[in-house]
C-alpha cells in the first residue's frame, strides 16, 4: 500500500462519463475539484476509444490531487471504430500501461490510503467482470438466462464486443480476478477500513430496480456477496447501471455514481456531471 495525505480534500466518485456523447464530453471539460486536495474516482465506462480514454484520464490527472481508475465493459469493448484491436486480457493490460504513464492508479497498482477527512482508509480498486450468476427469476443456468434474454431482446453489448481472451469464457475471466482480489483484499491490515471501486455492484440488490431485470446477469457475480462484510467496508462505489443513488445494504454504503447516457441524465433534477462525496461522509 502506499499512503498520501489528504489534507482538508474530500474523496470523490464518478463513473460512466461516456464521453463519446458531445455533452457528456462537455462536462468532463468542466469537471474541477474543489480543493487542491481533493482524490477522484472514476469506477469505468469513460469512453469505447484508447485514445478517448486517454483524453479523459488526462484531463482529469491534472486537476485532481490523484485519479484512481478502474475499467468498465465499454472500455474493454474491441470496438470496430478503435485503431486499437487488442482483445481481452491484453487490452485491458495496454489501457494499465497508459494509466501509468498518467500517473493514474489502476486495480494493477499498491492499494493507496486515504489519510483526508473521514480516513484513514485503505482505497482498493478492483476489476472484477461478471459470471452470469445473476440469473432471471426462474432460470437455473447460464444457457436459460441468455435465451430468456434473447426472447425479450435485451442482451448486453458485451456479448458481442467485450473478448475474454485468454480466457475460454468471461466467467472464467471473472473468476481468476475474483480469486487474486480476493487475496489481496484479505492481507490487508485488520485494523483499516476500505473503500471498494469496481465498475460493477458486489452485491445484486442493486439492479433489484433494474427496468429490464434480465440484464442483471452482466452486472457482477454471486462470488462477492460478503466482500462488504468481510473487508471492513466504509463505502462500496460502483456505476454500471445508470441509476445514481445511494443504498444501505447490511449497514454498508453503496455508492452508484453514474453520470449515464445524455438521454438518461437530462430526466433528473440535479445538474449532471458532479461527483459523489465518499468522504468525509455526508450527513
Amino acid at each position: 500500500m502506499t499512503s498520501t495525505a489528504g489534507g482538508s480534500g474530500r474523496l470523490l466518485a464518478i463513473s460512466d462519463l461516456h464521453i463519446a456523447y458531445e455533452e457528456n464530453r462537455a462536462l468532463v471539460e468542466r469537471l474541477r475539484p474543489e480543493t487542491d486536495d481533493d482524490w477522484l474516482l472514476v469506477a469505468g465506462d469513460v469512453a469505447e476509444s484508447v485514445s478517448s480514454i486517454e483524453w479523459a484520464l488526462k484531463t482529469l490527472a491534472g486537476r485532481f490531487r490523484k485519479v484512481v481508475w478502474v475499467p468498465g465493459n465499454h472500455e474493454l469493448w474491441t470496438h470496430p471504430s478503435d485503431p486499437v484491436t487488442l482483445r481481452g486480457a491484453a487490452r485491458y493490460e495496454h489501457l494499465v500501461e497508459m494509466c501509468r504513464r498518467l500517473d493514474v492508479l489502476t486495480p494493477e497498482d499498491p492499494y493507496p490510503v486515504w489519510e483526508g477527512p473521514g480516513g484513514p482508509v485503505v482505497i482498493a480498486p478492483l476489476f472484477l467482470l461478471y459470471d452470469y450468476s445473476f440469473l432471471p427469476e426462474g432460470c437455473a443456468t447460464k444457457e436459460e438466462g441468455l435465451a430468456y434474454a434473447h426472447r425479450t431482446g435485451i442482451v448486453c453489448t458485451d456479448e458481442y464486443l467485450l473478448h475474454p481472451d485468454p480466457y475460454p469464457t468471461r466467467e472464467d475471466w471473472c473468476r481468476a480476478r475474483v480469486a487474486g482480489t480476493e487475496a489481496r483484499l484479505a492481507a490487508l491490515p485488520e485494523d483499516l477500513p476500505t473503500v471498494l471501486v469496481n465498475h460493477w455492484p458486489l452485491h445484486r440488490h442493486p439492479t433489484e430496480v433494474l427496468w429490464y431485470p434480465e440484464f442483471a446477469m452482466w452486472c457482477g457475480t454471486r462470488l462477492t456477496d460478503d466482500w462488504h462484510r468481510r473487508f471492513r467496508v466504509e463505502a462500496m462505489v460502483y456505476g454500471h447501471l445508470h441509476i445514481p443513488r445511494t443504498t444501505v445494504h447490511e449497514g454498508v454504503r453503496f455508492e452508484e455514481v453514474s453520470v449515464g447516457y445524455p438521454r438518461e441524465w437530462r430526466k433528473r433534477p440535479n445538474p449532471p456531471g458532479r461527483p459523489r462525496r465518499v468522504l468525509p461522509r455526508e450527513d
